[in-house]
């Protein structure tokens, strides 16, 4: 934590860290202004953490998320915290970005403009983009841009960085943006297997830096807007950005709070999660020391990235079981939101035969709701068609909890969103249905495959080369048949390869003779384990789509 000082009273900085309320007190603060929604950054503490520990220290906690667009009620609200809340006062966000802003907002009508800046200068922020805001009434100028690009890219995970790739391998001469304000990129498909012990958790990183294509230039910042009609995205910090394509790929939002008390308890109390880097590492910790005792993994409605994920957790904790001798002392028990244990039927009869193996019961229409950490409690909704919803109740030595998922806030009340808050795609082009020079690839994308780090593989070169079709470089329009590809860890050394397309359709890359997918095989695990993650760092992000090229119509 590195506290910048505004003024005597109220200081900034990037992202702190429950640990970090000790020196906080010691320095002095007496309050703290959170402005970072929950739920930005896979290893961003919930608000609820930070205000524990707050807590805990004498500190007063306020959180004032700031939503898309960065409101002028926004920074009303903030200077009304400033007047009230006991000094001084350490207000913090991703950067510090959003807090230095809110409070230059919030003071331009009191402050000359000259000493705003220098305060926030001397701090180490930009203020730019607010002198121009505060000069239009508080509203973003559309007109004036900070950059354009041919293409813009929202998104450096998984499917922009290899969307970028794809698109400089064929038309080397585009001027492309990707924006995203992540430091770190991971390979998230490895967190099931870090939470095995299988791969070190340090395996599933590089830099941000590192994977971002030469001749592509990264924005470091996030996305508060987008206003298609003039072709602008816009940036924290009021920064606007103008574009001729663009192409939205941020991924999804994990919703912790939307599971009462969850996130006051993860990575503490036997609960965990293999969807956040800093936690898988704790699954593998809780299985080793498990020796008795009820053992949950939930799984929350649909969508949700990589749907199989959750079982895959409890397979390889359940082989672990199996292989100590201790299942017969351990009840595991899969909670499931849905109704059935896959969707593409074809895969069911060789999972069913490892849910017999480990004695799992299966538990349907099991929906979390809360959780109480210290007494080791969970409460799911239990919904039927014959009968009114009602609260289980579960006692767990260990619980493995897949979030709800949702599209990120920013996407969700933007104009390219669907009702469902995805953003409008047609299914086969990934063109958006309403802006025909957007385009949507990934998770945060609304057409109906699933969501897995396979499919943002294929879709890459789809959208690649329908944008060149677009700029009049290619004539052939390319169309995705929805593939996603599960790799069902149903034993250490064993996997069943789920791949399919749009309607459950059996889409596999393999023959039957080499590698059948409904069946668990020591080929398929090889495949995980060996091949999988070069091929993700070396070739699906450096634009080489070696079987990923896209089809053509």
């Amino acid at each position: 934590m590195d506290a910048k000082k505004l003024t005597d009273e109220l200081s900034v900085s990037a992202q702190i860290m429950p640990q970090d309320m000790v020196a906080l007190k010691q320095a002095g603060f007496r309050s703290v202004i959170c402005n970072r929604p929950d739920g930005e950054g896979t290893d961003q503490p919930s608000a609820v953490e930070l205000e524990a520990a707050a807590s805990a220290r004498g500190i007063e906690f306020i959180h004032l998320p700031v939503v898309p667009g960065m409101s002028d009620d926004d920074a009303v609200q903030f200077g009304r915290l400033l007047k009230s809340l006991p000094k001084p006062t350490l207000a913090f966000c991703r950067t510090g970005t959003r807090s230095v802003s809110l409070w230059c907002l919030a003071n331009a009508s009191t402050q000359p403009l000259p000493v705003l800046l220098d305060a926030a200068k001397a701090a180490g922020y930009d203020m730019s983009g607010i002198v121009r805001r505060i000069a239009n009434g508080g509203k973003t100028p559309l007109h004036l841009a900070d950059a354009s690009y041919d293409v813009v890219i929202v998104g450096g995970g998984a499917a922009g960085i290899a969307c970028a790739s794809s698109l400089l391998a064929r038309a080397p001469n585009l001027g492309i943006a990707a924006i995203d304000p992540a430091d770190i990129h991971y390979y998230q498909p490895g967190w099931t297997m870090v939470g095995a012990g299988v791969f070190d958790a340090a395996s599933t990183v590089h830099t941000m830096a590192a994977v971002v294509p030469s001749g592509v230039t990264w924005i470091k910042a996030a996305v508060t807007a987008f206003e298609p009609t003039e072709n602008a995205v816009i940036l924290e910090g009021c920064r606007v950005v103008k574009y001729n394509r663009l192409v939205v790929c941020p991924g999804l939002k994990l919703d912790w709070a939307k599971v009462a008390g969850l996130t006051e308890t993860l990575g503490r109390n036997g609960v965990t999660s293999n969807y956040r880097f800093d936690l898988a590492p704790y699954t593998w910790e809780l299985v080793r020391s498990l020796k008795s005792g009820n053992a949950i993994f939930t799984q929350p409605p649909m969508p949700i990235k990589c749907a199989g994920a959750p079982q895959k957790a409890m397979y390889l904790s359940a082989d672990h079981w199996y292989r100590q001798g201790l299942l017969r002392d351990i009840d595991v028990g899969f909670y499931n939101a849905g109704g059935v244990l896959f969707g593409v039927a074809d895969y069911v009869p060789a999972l069913m035969e490892y849910v017999k193996k480990y004695d799992a019961k299966l538990k349907f229409q099991h929906n979390l709701v809360a959780i109480d950490g210290p007494g080791k409690k969970a409460y799911f909704t239990k919904t039927s068609s014959d009968r009114p919803a009602e609260t289980v109740e579960v006692q767990f030595d260990m619980i493995h909890v897949t979030p709800p998922q949702c599209a990120p806030d920013f996407v969700r009340v933007s104009p390219l969103a669907d009702a469902a808050g995805w953003v409008s795609v047609d299914q086969g082009t990934l063109r958006h249905n309403t802006y025909e020079n957007i385009w949507s690839l990934g998770d945060v994308c609304s057409a109906p495959n699933a969501k897995t780090a396979a499919a943002a593989r294929k879709q890459a070169p789809i959208v690649a080369e329908n944008i060149c079709v677009d700029l009049g470089l290619r004539t052939k329009q390319a169309v995705y048949d929805g593939y996603g590809s599960c790799p069902l860890t149903v034993e250490r050394g064993k996997i069943v390869l789920a791949e399919f397309g749009y309607g459950g359709k059996l889409l596999p890359s393999f023959p039957a003779f080499v590698l059948d997918g409904r069946k668990p095989t020591r080929a398929a695990w090889w495949l995980k384990e060996r091949i999988l993650p070069p091929i993700y760092w070396h070739a699906m992000l450096k634009g080489k789509e070696w079987m990923a090229a896209p089809n053509v119509r």
